[in-house]
């Protein structure tokens, strides 16, 4: 069996308290996480989470810098192959109208006072969730 690892880029938009987060259906279930997704060949971190952003919500973002990288190993859920997810603080324009591309996506605002162990679905995204909520962030 080959071995093997998959990339994923996150962004973390905070804005008055609270964080962008969104609520997808993935193979029948509701995962709840951070928007961003998988960093495809020839592309760089930066790259991949404009385009994600891009093509997930129709937003232009700018990054603002990086904020966790995974420093465990997780097996992914759904193939034998080890995530490293990079997690990036962006901000997108102030007047942004989020419009979901894909209808098996629900995007939102999510209060910081609000996360708890169990808000976020996957593991890495459970413990950025954790830290967003131990430390005071600007907004």
């Amino acid at each position: 069996m080959e071995k093997r690892f998959n990339i994923r880029v996150y962004g973390l938009w905070i804005r008055d308290g609270k964080v962008l987060v969104n609520d997808e259906l993935i193979k029948g279930k509701s995962i709840v996480k951070f928007p961003g997704g998988g960093m495809e060949y020839g592309e760089g971190t930066h790259d991949c989470l404009k385009r994600e952003w891009h093509e997930e919500l129709g937003i232009d973002i700018e990054i603002l810098g990086h904020y966790y990288t995974t420093d465990f190993f997780q097996l992914s859920a759904y193939d034998v192959s080890q995530i490293i997810s990079i997690y990036y603080r962006v901000a997108g324009p102030a007047d942004a109208f989020i419009q979901n591309k894909n209808e098996n996506e629900k995007t939102f605002w999510l209060d910081l006072n609000q996360i708890k162990e169990d808000t976020f679905t996957l593991p890495i995204d459970k413990r950025v969730g954790k830290m967003l909520s131990a430390t005071k962030l600007p907004c």
